[in-house]
């Protein structure tokens, strides 16, 4: 899923609005002139026939760029319910240990099962290539996603990443080393404290070591020409 680039219009921009009492969601996909797909989300505070009402501005809005709705991809949700965008599942939810209630984004499950795919993709092939190979691959394609999802509320993710690569890589090596006991793979490939794969020149990246940097409150948003029907 991509997001923000149009061909003619320059760089889209998500408009929101709202506030804790009911706000809910719609997400707008580009059918039209654009090198890649975009989405908006729609916050509103209020009832479901608001949100409903708010269509025709938002195809007015959109109209000038050349976009229009998509059918498919056009839906409205509660924020208590939650909702996934560009890769975040996006809900209101109590902070653990009070009664105050904040919007949260964590990794979405389908964005979790997409790098769970590409680390099995990559763990399950041959083993006559060195260990180096395979953690070159691995770090690459781990660096990118946690990056990605660094600014969520991602470190319990991001350990449940650790934990089921480590067990996806030691499996790998258990096939390449197929005579060999534990001790030797803890000898030779499983080394410190944490027990953690290296081929002494090149380690795996741990992806528990991400630390999380939430976005800073930007204030009032930057005004654009198409977002400015959408002001109520």
């Amino acid at each position: 899923m991509n997001a923000g680039v149009l061909w003619r219009a320059g760089c889209a921009e998500t408009r929101t609005s709202g506030s804790e009492s009911g706000p809910e969601k719609r997400t707008v996909g580009n059918d039209g002139n654009a090198l890649r797909s975009d989405f908006y989300v729609v916050m509103v505070s209020g009832t479901r026939a608001h949100v409903e009402a708010l269509r025709a501005d938002v195809e007015a809005a959109l109209t000038p760029m050349g976009l229009r709705l998509s059918e498919e991809k056009t839906r409205i949700a509660h924020i208590d319910e939650g909702f996934d965008f560009l890769g975040f599942r996006i809900r209101r939810d109590t902070k653990r240990g009070s009664k105050r209630r904040y919007v949260y984004t964590y990794p979405s499950k389908k964005a979790l099962a997409s790098i769970k795919r590409k680390v099995r993709a990559v763990t399950k092939q041959g083993t006559n290539n060195p260990l180096s190979s395979l953690l070159r691959q691995l770090n690459g394609v781990l660096r990118g996603w946690t990056n990605y999802f660094r600014h969520g509320v991602s470190s319990a993710t991001f350990g449940y990443l650790r934990h089921f690569t480590w067990w996806r890589v030691v499996a790998w090596l258990r096939r390449k080393h197929r005579r060999a006991n534990w001790k030797f793979l803890f000898r030779r490939y499983l080394l410190g404290s944490s027990n953690w794969p290296t081929d002494g020149e090149r380690t795996l990246f741990n992806p528990a070591t991400v630390a999380v940097t939430r976005y800073t409150f930007r204030g009032t948003r930057i005004p654009t020409p198409w977002s400015e029907p959408l002001v109520a």
